[in-house]
Order: C-alpha cells, then sequence, then structure tokens
C-alpha cells in the first residue's frame, strides 16, 4: 500500500511517499516558498535520483499539483500511475478537544478542525489547506489526520487546566493542549521496543528540543503532561518564542511600549526565545559558536534553554513518582551533545550513570548514553513524526475505521 503524508506549513510542503506497512520510503521532498519569489520544489527518490525545480507556485494546490507530478514523472518519480495512490495522511496541528487519536477525513471532520483555526491561526489552515486539495484532485483516495494534539488528550484535568475561572473553559476551552504529539508517541513507543520493555510499564521523559522544543511526561504509554500550552508559546524557551513567562510581565510591556495584542504576539512568537536573549539568531549553532568565543548574551541564552529542560525533566520525574528512561530527540536533542551533556550533569541522584565520553560528538544516532547498569536510561532516539502518520493512515485504511 503507498501512502502519501503531506506537512503543510504555511508556505512549504513536506511530503514523503510511504510503502506500507514495511515502511520503506520511496521519496520525499519540499515544496518550498509557496507564494513566495524563488518557490521550488526538491524531490528525492530512495535511489538518490534529485531534482530541483524552480518555478511560480501561488498556493498549496499548485504545490500539490507538482509533487505528484513528479511522483508519477518517468525520469524522477516512484510511480507508474497516481491510481497506485492508496491514502493520504496529514499533519494537523491542533484539534482541541474534538478528536483524541488520529481520524479518517471526512466532510464533518474538516467542519470541526475549522472550528479550531482560532487555536491555532498560523498552522491549521495550511494543514486544512492540504486536505482541500487532495480532496480536489484525488477525490476518490481516502485521507486521515494525524494531530500534535491528540497524544495529550490524555492528559487529567489538574494538568491541563489553568487557574482561571472555570467558566473560561466552559465558554472557550482556554486549557493547556501540547505539541509535537506525533514525536513523543513514537520516540516513547521506540524506546520500549529498544528495551524488549512493555511501554505500559514505563515511566519515560522525552525531550523534543528543536527550534520549537517541548517535553512530555508518558506514563505506562499514556501522556500525563506536557511543556507546551494551549499554543506552542509555553514551556521551554525555544528559538524565538519565549516559553514560560509571568503574564504580568506581558501586561506591563503593553502598558509602558503602548503596544496592543497583536504586537505582544509578535513579541513572545517571532522575537523573543533564544534570538531575543542573545541578540544573534534562533540557531543553536550559531549560538554555541558566539558563546566559544566569548559573546556572553550567548552564553547566558544556552544556559537558560539547558537550565529549563533539566528543571522540567526533575520536576516531571517528581510528577510520576520516577523515570525510567529519558529521551533526547528533534534536531537539538538528537545532534547538541552539548545541551545533552548539560543536561544530564549532576543527574547521579537521580539514578543516571551518564557516559560523557559517549556522548560527546554523537549526532544523529539511535543510541543508549547511560553506562551498563544505569538505574535511569538516557537514550538518543531520532524522531519519525511522518512515519507515525503514515502508520496510522495504513492502520485507519485497512481496519476502515473512522478513528484510532
Amino acid at each position: 500500500m503507498k501512502i502519501i503524508v503531506l506537512n503543510c506549513g504555511s508556505s512549504s510542503i513536506k511530503y514523503q511517499l510511504f510503502e506500507m506497512p514495511s515502511a520503506n520510503v520511496l521519496a520525499k521532498g519540499l515544496v518550498d516558498k509557496i507564494g513566495l519569489r524563488g518557490a521550488s520544489i526538491k524531490h528525492k527518490r530512495n535511489d538518490g535520483t534529485e531534482i530541483k525545480v524552480e518555478g511560480e507556485i501561488l498556493d498549496h494546490q499548485s504545490g500539490i499539483e507538482y509533487l505528484l507530478g513528479l511522483l508519477v514523472n518517468p525520469e524522477y518519480g516512484s510511480l507508474k500511475s497516481l491510481n497506485e495512490i492508496d491514502a493520504v495522511g496529514h499533519r494537523v496541528v491542533h484539534a482541541g478537544e474534538k478528536f483524541g487519536g488520529s481520524v479518517k477525513i471526512t466532510p464533518q471532520v474538516v467542519a470541526a478542525l475549522e472550528e479550531c483555526i482560532d487555536l491555532a491561526p498560523l498552522h491549521n489552515p495550511p494543514n486544512l489547506e492540504g486536505i482541500y486539495s487532495i480532496t480536489r484532485l484525488l477525490p476518490e483516495v481516502p485521507q486521515a489526520g494525524v494531530f500534535d494534539t491528540a497524544f495529550h488528550q490524555t492528559m487529567p484535568d489538574y494538568t491541563y487546566l489553568y487557574g482561571l475561572p472555570y467558566s473560561l473553559y466552559e465558554k472557550y476551552r482556554i486549557r493547556r493542549y501540547g505539541f509535537h504529539g506525533s514525536s513523543h508517541k513514537y520516540v516513547s513507543l521506540r524506546a520500549a521496543e529498544i528495551l524488549g520493555a512493555d511501554i505500559k510499564d514505563l515511566k519515560i521523559i522525552t525531550c523534543h528540543l528543536g527550534n520549537g522544543a517541548s517535553i512530555a511526561a508518558i506514563k505506562n504509554g499514556k501522556s500525563m503532561d506536557t511543556s507546551m500550552g494551549m499554543t506552542p508559546i509555553e514551556g521551554l524557551i525555544m528559538g524565538t518564542r519565549t516559553g514560560d513567562v509571568d503574564a504580568g510581565a506581558l501586561l506591563r510591556i503593553a502598558d509602558k511600549e503602548e503596544i496592543g495584542i497583536s504586537t505582544i504576539n509578535t513579541l513572545i512568537n517571532k522575537f523573543s526565545g533564544m534570538l531575543g536573549v542573545s541578540g544573534i539568531s534562533s540557531d543553536m549553532r550559531d549560538l554555541e559558536i558566539a558563546a566559544e568565543e566569548g559573546h556572553e548574551r550567548a552564553q547566558v541564552a544556552l544556559k537558560m534553554f539547558q537550565y529549563r529542560v533539566k528543571k522540567y525533566v526533575g520536576s516531571y520525574a517528581a510528577a510520576m513518582g520516577g523515570v525510567d528512561v529519558i529521551i533526547f530527540t528533534g534536531g537539538v536533542g538528537e545532534n547538541d551533545f552539548n545541551t545533552r551533556k548539560e543536561v544530564m550533569t549532576d543527574m547521579e541522584w537521580m539514578g543516571v550513570d551518564f557516559n560523557f565520553e559517549l556522548n560527546n560528538g554523537l549526532k544523529g544516532k539511535e543510541v543508549m548514553l547511560t553506562n551498563p547498569g544505569s538505574k535511569v536510561k538516557v537514550m538518543v532516539v531520532p524522531t519519525n513524526e511522518e512515519l507515525v502518520i503514515a502508520t496510522d493512515a495504513y492502520e485507519i485504511v485497512t481496519k476502515g475505521i473512522d478513528q484510532l
């Protein structure tokens, strides 16, 4: 069975073509700068054949038309016909409280997701554009929606509610939802598989660290808490997002600077975090180079990030009554060995016997980073959110069900 996975952003589409259930990636690519000057498609087949096409790509439907054309291209494609496509899986960021698992896309599901647009105004509209486009271009092909928020729907009310009047939750569903659910789900399941353990017997802390970052407490296979909240702003300090911040500080800034909600929203999403503190970059690699050269604000920004990761790990271990496995994933988690080192320093009290020598210089590999006999295992598990989407779409289509 051949399944296309689409991850539609505001001006981009990441895609992969899977052969399921073998999980072989037949092709993958990126449609970039949609609606902008310099639009292009980078396409790569599993045998290494690559092509980059540049031209005008006005909207998401045009981008999907182009990528479908490349998939059936005699020279660069992996399909003889679009009729070989059995399903399409979509990444959708926010489903509110509407879905606790991946679902088959129906008109009712689309309507429900449209109601969630105000919860993720930057993410859900392009996600929906992908669904609309496939519905128009491949109307007979079943589609599945896989939600960033769904994995965290198992959080109990005492972890997802804010200390606001309950009436605001009842009226507007103001609560914590969490994100990166597909990543947290994949790496926790993969870690259990590596350890030869039943995930229902494990207490796992997953650290998805990248330009956007979140940590999850996963107890007995279910998310019980996560650092991101109603939006992806809450939690860790990130590339350009503030992370946890006193709401009173934002009120004071708005008052002193005489700015409104829209400007505050831009401030905390686009100009804060590692970029705002360092004044240099949102990229950890740039900051580490600057820190090594003695740039004090870069050094402070890195320490802030590492400290908050460590703080969340410790608090989630306490919340779960212990921890069996700590996982690093995401672009920073998988590749930044300095961050892993700083987070794991002085964690022996928790039962971590960390192998600092093995960690040093290690990038992008699935590996155990603790010494034999360590009570708590620390692992790097590269994430694969696309495989989660393909797997869920495969399950929905083959089993003929509406929701997992």
